[in-house]
């Protein structure tokens, strides 16, 4: 772990001396958006991870994604493509380690990364305070304004969702796509993402007992609730 953190120090502290990156009032991401908008990387990674749970390194995914046409270009300049790919990559892997705890323990490192089952004497334990997931889940650090990072996330899954078939559904409006979540229409945005994470992680067809068909609609829905505010 001190590798990663030094690693992510040393990023950051290059790009505010070399690009003077520091987020202006205008450029500060909301609560909101912050809480609300989900790395759509979430799901291809898990797919991979539940192929190959072990011997992955960050360059190594961004590789077989890239591959997979799931991760384009993210800039011009290529060290800053290369952190952004990165920073996608660490905020997905986190965001995943959470989903997946307590059942399974994903191991985030840059160098080592691996989705292993949590037996009953195991002792793994997300740290909270960690200033590597600190940094890495906060969309600021990214450099780039609320909207440049939604139509990235939505670029990412427009892609993912065309790998499984799901933009093929054209029919879905908010109320359907709600009933398919059993949710009513006074749900939240935590409610509504809460529900499609459960739902995903249930039916995604790499799980046990999943349904790839039932998966694929589901993520259709997820697309009609998803760009709502």
């Amino acid at each position: 772990m001190g590798l990663d953190k030094s690693f992510a120090l040393a990023l950051n502290e290059h790009y505010e001396r070399n690009y003077g990156y520091r987020m202006s009032n205008t450029q500060a991401l909301s609560t909101t958006f912050q809480s609300y908008m989900e790395n759509p990387l979430l799901w291809p990674i898990l797919e991979v991870l539940k192929r190959q749970p072990s011997g992955w390194k960050v360059h190594t995914l961004a590789a077989h994604l890239i591959e997979q046409e799931l991760m384009p270009t993210l800039d011009t300049a290529a060290d800053k493509d290369l952190f952004k790919r990165n920073f996608l990559i660490m905020n997905a892997l986190y965001q995943l380690q959470e989903m997946l705890y307590p059942k399974s323990w994903l191991q985030v490192e840059a160098m080592d990364i691996a989705l292993r089952p949590i037996f009953r004497h195991a002792q793994y334990v997300i740290d909270a305070n960690d200033p590597l997931r600190d940094y890495y889940t906060r969309w600021e650090h990214y450099e780039a304004s609320e909207g440049e990072v939604r139509r990235l996330l939505n670029e990412f899954w427009t892609r993912y969702q065309r790998s499984v078939g799901g933009e093929t559904i054209k029919t879905l409006d908010r109320a359907k796509a709600l009933r398919l979540f059993e949710l009513t229409e006074e749900a939240s945005s935590f409610e509504i993402r809460k529900t499609w994470r459960k739902l995903a992680l249930r039916w995604h067809p790499d799980r046990d007992n999943g349904n790839a068909e039932r998966f694929r609609i589901l993520c259709a829905a997820w697309n009609v609730l998803r760009q709502e505010p």
